[in-house]
């Protein structure tokens, strides 16, 4: 695992753990906190662990943050843990993001994420996604153009866009002349590409790159 930090971070050692050690992660609602530290305890020295749970009805929403002592085993716990956890490195704690993220997750808003916020609930009906909420009236296909002013890194693109379930591949592409990025994204149904433009077009990454994600023709009858 290779991190990158911002230019505009500095080397300050609080603001690199809080960066850095932190990791965000999709559990059982049925999880305590010492379930949570119990999981990823093997993958090096935890601070704390906490579960984000509904500010009415204190029920668990399926996510939670492990904070470790060193980045080197947020790294590690990020590689090695299982894929069903979805763990990301977290946003730091002073971002107003944060606030955005956590009312995200009520099951009243309708706002779309901003900043580098996690985009998905981890709910299998993809938050209440409806069919016929914001119908689509461009043509739409399994196949999708993501484009970005930053070159990307296929690894990182291919385990964002395969959050969303049905991820057949992702082909990195360069421009020689250029320092932009694009790529070509499908899925194994035309559902699987709405719903990962739905969320992922103008989302953040890195922080303060914006994705534009649009369909590309697949050959298959767009009405279905």
């Amino acid at each position: 695992v290779f991190i990158a930090q911002s230019r505009a971070s500095g080397s300050h050692r609080d603001l690199e753990d809080e960066e850095l050690t932190r990791i965000f992660v999709m559990i059982p609602k049925s999880y305590t906190e010492e379930d949570l530290r119990e999981k990823f305890k093997m993958y090096g020295d935890i601070e704390y662990c906490s579960i984000i749970k509904n500010k009415t009805t204190g029920e668990s929403k399926g996510l939670g943050y492990v904070r470790y002592l060193k980045p080197s085993q947020a790294a590690r716990a990020i590689e090695e843990c299982d894929r069903s956890y979805r763990a990301i490195l977290a946003e730091p704690k002073n971002k107003s993001s944060e606030s955005l993220e956590h009312d995200y997750y009520s099951n009243n808003t309708r706002q779309e994420p901003r900043g580098n916020t996690f985009p998905f609930c981890g709910q299998p009906e993809f938050c209440g996604f409806e069919k016929n909420e914001n119908r689509i009236q461009e043509p739409v296909s399994k196949r999708l153009s993501v484009v970005s002013r930053l070159p990307f890194i296929q690894e990182q693109l291919f385990a964002l866009f395969d959050l969303v379930p049905g991820l057949e591949y992702c082909d990195v592409q360069r421009d020689p002349h250029t320092n932009s990025g694009y790529a070509v994204i499908q899925y194994n149904t035309a559902a699987s590409a709405i719903y990962a433009k739905y969320k992922l077009h103008g989302f953040e990454y890195p922080p303060g790159n914006r994705l534009t994600v649009i369909f590309l023709e697949d050959g298959s009858d767009s009405s279905e």
